[in-house]
């Protein structure tokens, strides 16, 4: 876990950019970081998937020369998924705590 001050090493230069920008920016606890750096992992994993579904294309042939989605499309999606809800759980576009983003648990309120 990186410290307040410092964004975690592994991360991309454009996702510590803004790992900084949210925990210098907002108060934030140490939950609040560790969903930031998951965020910003997310982030980086999307980026990651798309670069290599540049390289390689949207589809590749089976065995039996089928054509098949590339397995990084799923992986692209689902970091932009985890991002999204992340940043929304985060609630970084509200001054005050949404009431419809209570947790709840149990389905009980």
């Amino acid at each position: 876990m990186a410290e307040m001050g410092s964004a975690p090493s592994h991360l991309s230069a454009d996702a510590k950019r803004w790992w900084l920008s949210v925990v210098d920016g907002w108060e934030i606890d140490n939950h609040g970081v560790r969903l930031v750096t998951l965020a910003a992992e997310a982030w980086d994993r999307g980026v990651q998937a798309r670069k290599l579904l540049a390289k390689e294309g949207i589809t590749y042939h089976d065995r039996f020369g089928a054509p098949r989605k590339h397995p990084c499309i799923s992986i692209e999606e689902n970091a932009r998924i985890a991002f999204a809800r992340l940043v929304r759980e985060l609630n970084l576009e509200a001054d005050e705590p949404d009431e419809s983003r209570v947790l709840r648990i149990g389905g009980r309120k």
